[in-house]
C-alpha cells in the first residue's frame, strides 16, 4: 500500500553551509571589523554573537539571508533567549524545530480526514504517516497540505510504492 510521512525537518547540511557562508560574510564585512560577531551550531541550537544589540540583529539578517539563498526555511528557526554576556556584548539562543509538534500533528490528522480524500493518516512519534490505495490520491494530500498549513515548514519523505 502507498504511503509517505509528513515530517518537519530542516536540511543539516544546508543549514550548516548557510552558517559557514554567513560566517565567512562578516568576518569580510566592512562595518564587522574588529567585532566579535559570529553564528556558531550547538547540537539542537543556533548561538548568534553581537557586539550590540544592533550588530546582533545584523548577524540574524546575514544568516537568514543566507539560509534563503540556500532554500532552507527561516521557520525552522525560534527565537529563544538573548542575554548580555560582559559589558553589552549579546548573545542570541535559536533553537532548530526537529519533529513536528503534538497540536500540528492534530491539525495535519485533521486536514486530512477533513478532505474527504480516501486516506488514512496516523501519528507516528514526531512524524505523521498517510497511507492511502493510489498514489494520485497521496499527492493530492500533499498539494493540500503544503496549501492548508503554514505555521510550520512540512516536508514529505519515505514514499514507499
Amino acid at each position: 500500500m502507498p504511503s509517505f510521512d509528513v515530517v518537519c525537518e530542516p536540511d543539516m547540511v544546508e543549514l550548516k553551509n548557510a552558517i559557514e557562508q554567513s560566517n565567512k560574510e562578516i568576518a569580510n564585512r566592512f562595518d564587522f571589523k574588529g567585532s566579535d560577531s559570529r553564528v556558531e551550531q550547538k547540537d539542537e541550537a543556533l548561538i548568534l554573537y553581537g557586539d550590540d544589540d544592533f550588530k546582533l540583529g545584523q548577524v540574524r539578517d546575514v544568516l537568514v539571508g543566507k539560509m534563503a539563498k540556500r532554500n532552507v526555511d527561516v521557520r525552522y528557526l525560534k527565537d529563544d533567549k538573548t542575554e548580555t554576556i560582559g559589558g553589552d556584548k549579546r548573545k542570541q539562543t535559536m533553537k532548530i524545530q526537529k519533529g513536528i509538534t503534538s497540536e500540528l500533528s492534530k491539525k495535519v490528522v485533521r486536514i486530512i480526514k477533513d478532505s474527504k480524500i480516501k486516506v488514512q493518516a496516523s501519528i507516528q512519534g514526531d512524524a505523521v504517516r498517510v497511507t492511502g490505495g493510489k498514489r494520485d490520491d497521496l499527492q493530492e494530500v500533499m498539494t493540500m497540505l503544503r496549501k492548508e498549513v503554514t505555521e510550520a515548514p512540512l516536508g514529505f519523505n519515505n514514499f514507499r510504492d
